[in-house]
């Protein structure tokens, strides 16, 4: 029986005591090694339940469990040191240091991690430079500012730091918005290749319903939330 990763209780999130709240969430559990995809529109609550599941959101009520951490129970400090140890997050818009180079971009997150840096067998250059071979970057653009790469290109650099050091648990909030579908498609498979080597547990939020069939598990949180939908 596969281990569960993710288990959100009872939960509710607002932002302020006074209003309605953003989130209520009965249960909601992932099981490692799992593909998931969280869909939804605009305001329905992705960016807020991915803020519970990295510990920058904190529950008023109810349990978030990740990696059998409760993550209410830990301070500040030891959820950004779980962060950075534990999950590898792609941004909508990557958040990529835009005058580091590549190479220097996807070995962060072993500057910022112990753990992540031991995952890694010999030089984390060396990792990183084949995961962005195996995400179909060029090698002549290794070491080039960020900022000087394509749309497309910058996105493998992020999926690349995310995977770097194999971490239990990938979040992915809308990284393929900015590319075309057949590109969409072509990154979501070079992906979900890559967390199944690291052996990564992947979530992945859109508002776009058309990837939907490229997962084999789909959670619309439009439906999952019991909140507002306005919210």
């Amino acid at each position: 029986m596969s281990h569960t990763i993710i288990s959100l209780t009872d939960v509710e999130f607002r932002w302020q005591a006074e209003q309605a709240p953003t989130l209520q969430i009965e249960s909601l559990n992932v099981v490692a090694g799992e593909h998931l995809f969280i869909k939804g529109p605009s305001g329905c609550g992705k960016s807020t339940l991915l803020g519970l599941l990295t510990g920058i959101n904190i529950a008023q009520q109810g349990q978030v469990q990740v990696l059998d951490c409760a993550l209410a129970e830990l301070s500040q400090s030891k959820r950004d040191k779980f962060r950075a140890d534990h999950l590898g997050y792609i941004f909508q818009q990557f958040n990529l240091l835009p005058y580091l180079s590549v190479i220097e971009n996807v070995v962060l997150p072993c500057r910022f991690s112990s753990k992540r840096r031991q995952a890694v067998e010999g030089a984390p250059e060396k990792q990183a430079e084949h995961l962005l071979e195996r995400l179909h970057l060029p090698k002549g653009l290794l070491n080039k500012p960020v900022i000087e790469l394509s749309i497309g290109q910058q996105q493998r650099v992020a999926a690349a730091r995310a995977l770097i050091g194999q971490p239990e648990l990938i979040i992915a909030d809308e990284p393929t918005s900015a590319l075309d579908f057949n590109n969409r498609t072509a990154f979501i498979e070079l992906l979900m290749e890559e967390a199944e080597q690291s052996k990564s547990t992947l979530v992945f939020v859109s508002h776009d319903p058309t990837l939907e069939s490229l997962f084999k598990r789909t959670i619309n949180l439009e439906t999952l939330n019991r909140a507002s939908a306005t919210a």
